[in-house]
């Protein structure tokens, strides 16, 4: 238990502490953004993984039984989950994390147009697909600070984008809302795409999702398909 915790704090101190410190201003400053986002998400994809053999080697304490229906519903909720993380990583976005900001088009936003945050809501919904079939304290703790995180970072991006933008804020962000959906219903141009962006998008997360279905008896342990039988 004493690892699980230590790889949770570490964790979430790479999450919280560059934006808090200007530590993330200052490395993006000197390599771009482009670059820190890459060498960001290898480090976090290798806190991840220290994070999960910790898990899976603290002690289990059951909290609730685990039922079919969680496994369904968590099989369910990571089809949108990679989704969004697929087309919120590769869609141009300068209002939240992403991959690139050139070529974002506030008159045809696509996925942007749905969510502000699509790779955060991806990670938020990743969370609690998790934590339902686990019913576990360790899951519950990492997962539920995994959403949380998710959940609060779009607050902070907000903020941040909102003082680098400046005036260009108000344009760029309104066809967009932080909930899902909510843009859209309010103003027809939020549900404006790219030709093509919904098909990669819907392409890229099915593709994301099989082989998050495939990796996971191999590197995690689990099966999700044998859980259903």
């Amino acid at each position: 238990m004493l690892e699980f915790l230590l790889a949770l704090a570490v964790f979430l101190a790479a999450h919280v502490i560059p934006a808090r410190t200007g530590l993330r201003a200052a490395l993006v400053a000197r390599v771009g953004e482009r670059a820190y986002l890459v060498g960001y998400s290898l480090l976090s994809l290798a806190l991840l993984a220290w994070l999960i053999h910790a898990a899976i080697s603290a002690p289990v304490v059951p909290l609730w039984p685990v039922s079919l229906a969680h496994y369904w519903i968590a099989l369910v909720l990571m089809l949108p989950a990679s989704m969004l993380m697929v087309g919120g990583a590769a869609s141009p976005n300068p209002l939240s994390v992403s991959f690139g900001s050139a070529g974002y088009d506030p008159a045809a936003p696509g996925l942007v147009g749905v969510t502000r945050h699509p790779l955060l809501w991806g990670f938020a919904l990743w969370a609690l697909a998790h934590v339902l079939p686990n019913g576990e304290l360790v899951p519950l703790i990492m997962f539920g600070g995994f959403g949380i995180v998710a959940l609060s970072g779009m607050l902070i991006v907000d903020r941040r984008k909102r003082r680098q933008l400046g005036a260009e804020w108000d344009r760029l962000s309104a066809p967009t809302s932080a909930l899902p959906f909510a843009a859209c219903f309010r103003d027809p141009v939020a549900r404006r795409w790219r030709p093509g962006a919904g098909a990669m998008t819907v392409a890229g997360g099915t593709a994301l999702y099989l082989l998050l279905l495939w990796l996971h008896p191999r590197v995690i342990g689990p099966d999700p398909a044998t859980l259903l039988l």
